[in-house]
């Protein structure tokens, strides 16, 4: 993994968690140090041991160096200097040359018991399972997921998917389009991260001062809550200026949760645009803070785009947490959105980068509760049949080689 643990890859220690209870042996290696305090509660109940690489090679040059000795001795050197010779002509930069490095460390360090790399992310964390697994001479395999998929260039998304044993991924857009990169279709599967209920159990009847809620009262506001990281990917510029559009008299007041580098230039364009006294920015989170926000709120927003680099979401796994708690929620077609949110049926869609459209959806709703109320539950109710862990985690254990769990063989 590229970190761990992280507050925003709850859906990675999901599935760590729920193939430790399948029993598949794990070890889990990381390529850099968290840089948060705060962890999840199911990062507790993972026992799995954790590694930590050197995250910039300079920093642990003896380490380094020791690793590099053993792995020239490894019979698959040869093969991996090769393909990183191959890679490094076409990305010429110091990163390609820390993976290699971390790959050396990672291969030279495994234990005897180790059978298979499986790295989450199809970017850095698969170039260093793919040199590593060069190196030992084990199979590899990879989980894409969102930025590593659309930012990646095709060349190396080409190869990688070539040289792994299979690949999955969390969205039909995405199986779709790996699946026309890789040697044969049948390398890709598709596997939805889904939710564990007992983690997220269903929300009790709203009270009925949230029925009654509708942006009159400045005293009794609306609440809208965003969960994601302030970045360019997740819209929040598009937000703001949707908000700045909403009428003077309509009251409401916006909580955002989640870490990121555009936090403080985000707050700032909310004082420019008059808004500040309405937004709350409670940064990076644990999940029991999470779902109390998601159970004081009237509405979930969240703007994603397509940023100018090509990163953008797969399936935002806060989107399903969000129905789950049976708020209605606004989004945009962007990805795979529209696999989990079919519009005016279980939320509403917005064009993506379309603030004067998100602000007509967002006045909509905020002044009507019956239909906050109705996209509510039938989005709880769709998230909670099709979207639970179980199913994907079945995808992923097959590949593993493990038994469905005894829910999903009936």
């Amino acid at each position: 993994m590229k970190g761990y643990p992280r507050l925003s890859e709850t859906f990675i220690a999901q599935e760590i968690h729920a193939l430790q209870q399948r029993g598949l042996p794990l070890r889990l290696y990381s390529l850099r140090r968290p840089t948060e305090a705060a962890i999840h509660p199911i990062h507790r109940e993972i026992t799995a041991p954790v590694t930590y690489l050197p995250e910039y090679l300079h920093t642990q040059p003896a380490r380094v160096l020791a690793a590099w000795r053993r792995a020239r001795r490894l019979p698959g050197y040869g093969a991996a200097w090769r393909v990183f010779q191959g890679d490094f002509a076409r990305e010429r930069s110091r990163n390609r040359i820390r993976r290699f490095g971390q790959a050396c460390v990672l291969a030279s360090e495994l234990p005897a018991d180790v059978t298979r790399l499986y790295a989450h992310f199809l970017h850095t964390p698969a170039s260093v399972a793919r040199y590593a697994a060069l190196l030992a001479g084990l199979p590899w395999c990879a989980s894409a997921h969102a930025k590593d998929i659309w930012t990646t260039p095709e060349w190396e998304k080409r190869e990688k998917l070539a040289a792994a044993d299979w690949v999955v991924t969390c969205s039909a857009v995405a199986r779709d389009h790996l699946a026309d990169l890789a040697p044969h279709r049948g390398k890709v599967s598709l596997a939805y991260h889904g939710l564990d209920f007992t983690r997220l159990p269903p929300p009790s009847s709203p009270p009925p001062s949230s029925l009654a809620r509708d942006g009159s009262v400045a005293a009794d506001p609306v609440i809208l809550l965003s969960v994601g990281r302030a970045v360019e990917k997740k819209g929040y510029d598009d937000l703001l200026a949707a908000l700045a559009r909403l009428p003077a008299g309509l009251h409401w007041r916006l909580v955002h949760i989640g870490g990121g580098d555009k936090t403080r230039s985000l707050a700032a364009r909310a004082g420019v645009l008059g808004l500040a006294p309405r937004v709350t920015w409670l940064g990076a989170q644990p999940q029991e803070r999470v779902l109390a926000e998601y159970r004081r709120a009237d509405l979930f927003v969240l703007a994603s785009r397509v940023a100018g680099d090509g990163d953008r979401d797969g399936l935002p796994n806060v989107l399903m947490e969000a129905q789950s708690q049976g708020l209605p929620c606004v989004s945009t077609t962007v990805s795979a959105i529209p696999e989990l949110i079919d519009h005016e049926v279980t939320g509403l869609l917005v064009p993506p980068g379309n603030p004067m459209a998100l602000a007509a959806a967002l006045a909509r709703l905020i002044r009507d509760p019956q239909a906050r109320a109705r996209l509510g539950d039938a989005g709880c109710r769709r998230v909670r049949a099709d979207f639970s862990l179980d199913a994907g985690i079945d995808t992923v254990a097959a590949r593993f080689g493990l038994a469905a769990t005894a829910a999903a063989a009936q």
